[in-house]
């Protein structure tokens, strides 16, 4: 999935702009096909992990919501949880993490020692509960940033 991404380069300033960044979020996206091809150009991941950085599950219940992410997973060798995906990231780059209330056992998952992990909807049913979630995530990031 990441085949030539150690010749890859970051885009000009984007390290820059992570390292003036207060917190990273990152988004509910496939963490193989979208956010692992990010973090796996040279100096992202670094630069990410060197700030507070609070995600947002892709799953909830054990489903994406949308996407592949469940297929990429399993090759990948990951559990199609949201627990295991926060495992995946771990806490070397987590601090937080979000997941639905039907994953609240991640909440207190040993696997995920190390990671903030809070239960709230997360489906996206229209403009309010998306909202409602960025802010979650802003939240917690501040809350970890302090």
């Amino acid at each position: 999935v990441t085949a030539g991404a150690e010749s890859a380069t970051a885009a000009p300033g984007v390290l820059q702009a992570i390292a003036a960044a207060d917190f990273v979020l990152l988004p509910p996206s496939n963490p193989v096909v979208s956010i692992g091809v990010i973090l796996a150009v040279p100096g992202i991941a670094e630069a990410v992990s060197s700030t507070t950085v609070v995600g947002v599950s892709p799953l909830i219940a054990g489903t994406p919501v949308r996407g592949m992410a469940a297929a990429c997973l399993a090759a990948i060798g990951v559990q199609s949880t949201a627990a295991a995906v926060a495992a995946h990231y771990g806490p070397a780059l987590l601090d937080g993490w979000l997941v639905d209330t039907a994953d609240a056992s991640a909440v207190d998952a040993p696997e995920l020692a190390g990671i903030a992990v809070r239960a709230i909807p997360l489906y996206m049913t229209d403009v309010a509960a998306t909202a409602a979630i960025a802010r979650s995530a802003i939240d917690l990031a501040q809350e970890l940033s302090r």
